[in-house]
C-alpha cells in the first residue's frame, strides 16, 4: 500500500486521468474530491459490500427466503 501524505487543497494523480484532491480534514474525516472520467466505477467499499451481498442473498433457496417470509409477523 501507498501511504501519501496531503493537507487540504492538495492532490495527487492515478494515471493520466484521475486526479483525488483533499478538501477538508477534520478530527475524525478526510473529505475527497474525485476527477475522473464517467467510465470510472467509483464505489465506496461498504457499498460494494452491501451489493455482494444482496446479490448472494437473491441467488440462495427460495425456499429459504419463503421460509423466512412466512414467519414475519403479520401486519
Amino acid at each position: 500500500m501507498l501511504v501519501i501524505r496531503r493537507r487540504a487543497g492538495e492532490s495527487f494523480l492515478i494515471g493520466d486521468n484521475i486526479e483525488v484532491e483533499v478538501l477538508d480534514v477534520g478530527t475524525n474525516y478526510v473529505k475527497l474530491g474525485i476527477r475522473a472520467p464517467r467510465t470510472v466505477a467509483i464505489l465506496r467499499r461498504e457499498m460494494l459490500l452491501t451489493r455482494d451481498q444482496n446479490r448472494a442473498a437473491a441467488q440462495s433457496d427460495s425456499s429459504t427466503l419463503h421460509q423466512a417470509i412466512a414467519k414475519l409477523p403479520k401486519r
